[in-house]
């Protein structure tokens, strides 16, 4: 956040219009986490936290909630695999049903899972 706020004109005291329309999606998302670490949230649902940031802000996003929300119970919705790859648990849909509930090593490692196949299109593997 240091070099996000750095960059706004009155800094801190920087005016967020309604909706964070001054903002772009990217900054809108940090600021929320932001806001779920200062509450010290025991709940945090991410729906596609990291989309609109690049990849190295999304390891930044990632590397925090892994720190700062460690006892706390975290739903990610993604479409991107390593945004969950390091998950207790992975919920797979397929058409809207739930076709897979596991750790998702114990799905990369299973050839028959839609898991492991969405790994394997997306370059990552079981190591």
């Amino acid at each position: 956040m240091d070099s996000f706020v750095a960059t706004l004109t009155d800094l801190l005291n920087y005016k967020v219009s309604e909706g964070g329309e001054n903002l772009s999606v990217g900054q809108r998302q940090l600021i929320c986490l932001a806001r779920a670490l200062l509450r010290k949230s025991k709940l945090l649902v991410l729906d596609e936290a990291a989309a609109s940031v690049d990849m190295e802000t999304d390891q930044l996003i990632q590397k925090t909630i892994k720190q700062q929300f460690a006892d706390c119970t975290v739903l990610t919705i993604a479409h991107r695999l390593h945004t969950v790859i390091d998950s207790d648990k992975v919920m797979v849909l397929e058409a809207g049903r739930i076709s897979e509930f596991n750790e998702p090593q114990t799905l990369l490692h299973n050839p028959n899972s839609l898991f492991y196949s969405l790994a394997q299109d997306a370059g990552i593997s079981a190591s």
